[in-house]
């Protein structure tokens, strides 16, 4: 088996899923939209977005679909979009079909002027 990196697996997460920008996140008017914050709680306790649902990343697997059904809109986010890719990935393989990472995380949110609670 051939030995990868951090970086070559968020490649391949990256590869397998669709990326918004903090800009079409923040433009995005889909009815059942949902932001998903998976960062922990300490980053979450900082600051996160208005009306996002809060499930780190650790625990994502086992709490989520009994929070948030598959038909939804996903828009996930971490701090800068590593977490939110790998979490987008397992989530396709879930079967949550309407699911995208937020390239640049909470960090590229604030960047583009986006509101945090």
């Amino acid at each position: 088996m051939a030995i990868k990196s951090g970086a070559d697996l968020v490649a391949e997460a990256k590869a397998k899923i669709r990326e918004v920008t903090p800009d079409e996140a923040m433009s995005d008017s889909t009815p059942n939209l949902v932001f998903l914050d998976v960062r922990e709680r300490n980053e979450w306790n900082l600051g996160h977005l208005p009306n996002a649902i809060h499930i780190p990343r650790g625990s994502m697997e086992t709490k989520i679909e009994a929070l948030v059904p598959r038909e939804t809109h996903l828009i996930i986010y971490c701090q800068s979009g590593n977490r939110s890719a790998f979490a987008a990935a397992t989530l396709q393989e879930m079967g949550y079909e309407d699911v995208v990472s937020m390239s640049q995380g909470i960090a590229g949110w604030v960047d583009a002027g986006g509101e945090v609670d």
